[in-house]
């Protein structure tokens, strides 16, 4: 049985440079690092990408520090919209700068040796007169970002989004189906977001996520609140759910995801992996993977 092994998102840490919070990540212990690409921290849109992340993939290495590219930056493509414009952005032009930014991604991410490269689906906008038309936009826009991923040999890794059109594992399963499966299509699972709005606990979430886990983040969290938490400010209860992740035999990076509190980053995770650790040799017998099934619901 495989333990877990910890990052720690620099969209929490955005306040220092990126050199600097490698640093810090690799002297606390950690395994890797959730790359979040925005202005501050590998800007995916400035010049000289290919040469930047060539410097970034030698940092890592010389640290020993593994990454997860994460794309969920707030404004790195527009000023005034958080998260605009997205997959589903009912105007082709604005929907092609996501697309684009996405493949940047995989080009950085296929650089840097990734474990995963993340994305999400967006806010149905509200002139939609329902979710059908979104979800063919989600599906048509995400269709070369997976020939980019499967080509480079990352995998993508969707995140079900509380609020999102795509907000549950049930929707992953449908915007699967719509694909048809893609062998690049993976999951993110967001272990606080199971705790926020998921029908079984999530422990069972992870094992019922199993077979399409590619990448995982984690904070703690309330029922009904989507609100990201330090560690032992919210409901969960990690032991088993960390036994459940190392059950599945997942080796991608467990990355901890407190970008509302990057002002005091470097004291969360500073305290976050201690306590991720202690959790984590408190954990139960673990459950085989599949022993637990969730269905994958009806179509949205």
């Amino acid at each position: 049985m495989n333990s877990p092994r910890f990052g720690y998102g620099t969209n929490g840490l955005a306040d220092l440079r990126l050199d600097d919070a490698l640093a810090l990540l690799a002297d606390l212990g950690y395994d890797g690092v959730g790359l979040t690409l925005d202005h501050m921290h590998l800007d995916p849109l400035a010049p000289d990408l290919a040469v930047r992340t060539r410097r970034v993939a030698r940092r890592l290495a010389g640290l020993g520090l593994d990454v997860a590219v994460e794309t969920g930056a707030r404004y790195v493509l527009d000023p005034r919209r958080k998260h605009g414009p997205s997959l589903l952005d009912p105007d082709p032009e604005a929907r092609a700068r996501r697309v684009d930014l996405l493949l940047r991604a995989v080009r950085v991410g296929a650089d840097l040796g990734a474990t995963a490269v993340h994305c999400f689906s967006g806010i149905v906008p509200p002139t939609d007169p329902g979710p059908a038309p979104a979800w063919d936009r989600l599906a048509d826009s995400l269709s070369p970002v997976l020939d980019a991923a499967e080509s480079a040999g990352v995998p993508l890794a969707v995140e079900p989004e509380p609020g999102h059109l795509l907000a549950t594992l049930a929707d992953f399963h449908h915007l699967r189906r719509l694909l048809g499966d893609p062998p690049a299509l993976g999951l993110t699972l967001d272990i606080g977001h199971c705790q926020c709005l998921e029908p079984l606990p999530p422990a069972d979430c992870v094992r019922a996520a199993a077979p399409w886990l590619r990448h995982v983040q984690i904070e703690d969290m309330r029922r009904g609140v989507h609100d990201h938490l330090p560690f032992g400010e919210g409901e969960i209860d990690f032991p088993p759910v960390l036994a459940a992740l190392a059950a599945t035999g997942y080796r991608g990076l467990t990355v901890v995801e407190l970008p509302r509190h990057s002002h005091a980053g470097p004291h969360h995770a500073a305290t976050s992996l201690p306590f991720l650790r202690r959790a984590t040799a408190r954990t139960p017998a673990a459950v085989p993977a599949g022993s637990g099934t969730v269905p994958e619901g009806s179509t949205p």
